[in-house]
């Protein structure tokens, strides 16, 4: 036989029930027992869609995120989370968005909340965790209650339970020290609460624990490869049998390490690491489960079952039992279920596979293994049909876009003059104040903006209906914005259901789901477009909106654009030719509309690249390569305007220090980049780095209702203030308003505004 299991399953729901339970508790709206009801029905739901597994994951399940789950577990909490009253869920939502529920916060020690743990990208995903964090004083104790509690529910409705942990490496390595600390010095006091933990799962009724060890895929020091070792050393006695997890690249030079380490099993990615599994197979003791992650658990097309097959059935006639299948990583990042997409064009519907068509897939392969091809022939013929289609389609390849890139030339990447010229030339244009005040460019998405959308997808609303409804919107946030005093302007972005999926919608290369959510963070859903063809615009995107903005106010209107980066790592995409040709397309097509845009008139333009960092591959090795190409492609966008044309880039949540060379390479005449939650961290990248254009360190974490006061955003700009130069300085939010109310937005930009003030005094 060949055992089926699952890394993790996406938790939000397949109608995003838990998003909305959060929002409702959050809100007042519902109850905590409401909130943990629907949990629990969320997962038994899942447990039953995952039924034909062998090993079915317990854990995997989070409120907000898995990786702050698992701080609580450890009893890791930060000092200025603890002392308040309600039970732990609250004071998880207080680690995880500043505060929990009103009803919750209505007493003085923390109406105004805590300051939320800082937020980044997990590895090269677009799902975000909240980040440790430590000191030399950190203890560890174990509270497994919640875990305990999803298990005995499993184990209740029979499930084949796999409970799913974080291992203790990647935790610390994954945390950040608040202090001189060194994180590996708490390894000493860590595992022996992990070795409670794990004997409280073998006692609950686990017989295998995955534990994840993704950083395994990383380049480590000589230190953290020893504290790989000596962990499960230390945790070899456990009673139940442990499934170490690898995922998202190949292990390279840890190959050997993984190989060796005293656990029952190895699991790891064969999307992107089946060159290595013939050598796995050789180093591997006899008495070693060996999981391939088989099935792209990453991407949403259909796996070519027969030429995984084809490698697979000698690797099944040698290991036998002791190969298992299993999806590359957690299903967290594709949608619940294709089936639900009855809108989508039937001939791409048919290459898609999303959650739950992924483990039917895994199925077919165990099926095909254990009896026999014959045994699952139509699924088989059914798949190469889908295969097939695909690979021939004319609507996959447009022989115009290909010609176009063989046209590039590298001149279009270099702006017409270096930025001090242009900094002058901008300056008498613009004529801004120092310490200029902007936002990052979406506004609330008011129920208004919501009904109107619904109204006119649904047929309800005709065409010049819902544009009158979303012109009204843009003269509100205009005129809320003049109220307010902001110096450079936005329309809102009223008309974008989302920053990538907006332009999606009128490039040709894409489709696009109903219900195709995957979790960003917490509540947060994303919906990628599904990039399926080669890449071009055949018509203007934002000009009128941006235009009619620009009529109602006589101060400078941004135009707001994504930029090729972002669009394509926020995409599901094309696996059938290199990324980077797919960016230069993109690149091209947002190029037309910058350029369409100066053409307008107008004289700032916000090209937005929050997933520059993200698609950073995860071998610092590597990275010069991906570089190259992504900061190219934002160069050809940009970089065909006059020197007048203010060029504005945005990124946010991940990790910005290690690469602000190559940031400062895409030339762009300001960088607008969230700080607010790292307490300017960012900053530190300045000791070394000159960033030579203009920047706005975010002061607004604006995924927390928390609203910053007028003294804590003129103080973080101090501190920037001590690195940049103050004419180079801007004063901006973190991140776009999409999610916030306005009741929160109109008194934090006003503290804003006025912090701004109070630096310009200061300045003269």
């Amino acid at each position: 036989m060949v055992t089926t299991h699952n890394l993790g399953f996406p938790r939000i729901g397949a109608r995003r029930e838990l998003k909305f339970a959060l929002e409702a508790y959050w809100k007042g709206e519902s109850s905590r027992e409401e909130l943990i009801k629907i949990g629990s029905k969320l997962r038994q739901r899942h447990w039953e869609q995952q039924a034909a597994l062998d090993l079915i994951p317990v854990g995997d399940f989070a409120f907000y995120d898995q990786v702050l789950d698992m701080s609580f577990i450890l009893g890791n909490l930060p000092e200025r989370a603890r002392g308040y009253h309600g039970d732990a869920l609250d004071n998880y939502f207080r680690v995880a968005r500043g505060r929990s529920a009103p009803g919750i916060e209505d007493h003085g020690a923390c109406c105004s909340g805590v300051q939320a743990g800082e937020m980044t990208k997990w590895f090269d995903t677009n799902y975000h965790y909240i980040v440790p964090e430590f000191t030399t004083e950190t203890a560890f104790s174990l509270d497994a209650s919640r875990l305990l509690d999803q298990m005995n529910q499993a184990v209740e409705l029979g499930v084949k339970v796999k409970p799913v942990l974080i291992g203790p490496v990647t935790y610390l390595w994954l945390g950040k020290a608040k202090d001189d600390s060194d994180k590996l010095a708490l390894l000493e006091r860590l595992l022996p609460v992990y070795a409670q933990l794990l004997d409280a799962l073998a006692v609950a009724g686990a017989e295998w624990i995955q534990i994840d060890e993704p950083i395994l895929v990383t380049e480590l020091g000589d230190d953290w490869r020893h504290a790989m070792s000596l962990t499960y050393h230390r945790l070899s006695g456990c009673r139940a049998k442990l499934l170490l997890a690898t995922y998202f690249g190949q292990l390279q030079e840890n190959l050997h390490l993984a190989s060796t380490l005293p656990v029952a099993g190895l699991h790891v990615d064969a999307v992107n690491a089946q060159d290595e599994v013939a050598t796995l197979v050789d180093l591997l003791p006899a008495h070693k489960v060996l999981s391939l992650g088989v099935i792209n658990g990453r991407n949403i097309w259909k796996t070519d079952l027969g030429s995984v097959l084809d490698w697979l059935e000698p690797l099944h006639d040698r290991l036998g039992d002791r190969l298992w299948l299993a999806p590359s990583c957690s299903l967290l990042h594709v949608p619940v279920d294709l089936a639900s997409e009855s809108k989508l064009d039937p001939e791409i519907r048919s290459w898609l596979a999303f959650a739950v068509q992924k483990l039917d897939e895994l199925k077919c392969l165990a099926s095909a293994l254990t009896q026999g091809r014959e045994a699952v022939l139509d699924e088989l013929s059914d798949n190469r049909a889908a295969i097939i289609s695909r690979q021939s389609s004319v609507r996959v390849n447009n022989p115009t876009v290909k010609t176009a890139l063989t046209e590039l030339d590298p001149k279009m990447g270099t702006r017409k003059s270096p930025f001090r010229i242009r900094k002058a030339r901008q300056s008498t244009l613009l004529n801004l104040p120092v310490f200029p005040t902007t936002t990052i460019g979406s506004f609330p998405q008011t129920s208004v903006i919501r009904h109107a959308r619904r109204q006119f997808k649904a047929g309800e609303l005709d065409g010049e209906g819902y544009k009158d409804a979303m012109r009204a919107e843009i003269v509100r946030c205009v005129r809320e914005q003049e109220a307010l005093d902001l110096d450079v302007l936005v329309h809102g972005e009223a008309e974008r259901n989302d920053m990538v999926e907006y332009f999606g919608e009128q490039l040709d290369g894409y489709a696009f789901s109903q219900f195709g959510w995957v979790q960003s963070y917490g509540s947060r859903c994303v919906k990628p477009p599904i990039l399926f063809g080669d890449i071009s615009r055949s018509r203007p995107m934002t000009i009128d909106w941006i235009t009619y903005a620009q009529s109602l106010t006589d101060k400078p209107m941004k135009g707001m654009l994504t930029g090729p980066v972002t669009i394509l790592n926020w995409s599901f995409v094309r696996d059938d030719q290199p990324r980077s040709v797919t960016c230069r397309q993109l690149a091209l097509a947002i190029r037309a509309e910058v350029l369409d845009l100066e053409q307008a008139g107008v004289h700032i333009i916000q090209i937005d690249e929050a997933a520059l960092r993200e698609g950073l591959p995860l071998r610092k090795s590597q990275w010069n390569a991906y570089l190259k190409w992504a900061v190219e492609a934002f160069r050809i966008a940009a970089n065909g305007v006059a020197d007048e044309t203010q060029i504005h880039t945005h990124m946010c949540y991940s990790e910005f220090n290690d690469i602000m060379p190559a940031i400062a390479d895409m030339d762009a005449d300001v960088i607008t980049i969230e700080t607010s939650r790292s307490d300017m961290e960012l900053l530190d990248a300045f000791d070394e780095f000159q960033y030579p254009n203009e920047i706005g360190p975010g002061v607004y974490d604006i995924h927390s209702p928390n609203i910053p006061s007028q003294e804590h955003i003129v103080q973080l700009m101090n501190k920037a203030a001590e690195r940049i130069p103050k004419d180079r300085l801007w004063v901006n939010p973190d991140c776009g308003l999409k999610t916030r109310q306005w009741e929160e937005v109109i008194p934090a930009l006003r503290n804003m505004v006025a912090a701004a003030k109070v630096l310009r005094e200061m300045a003269t």
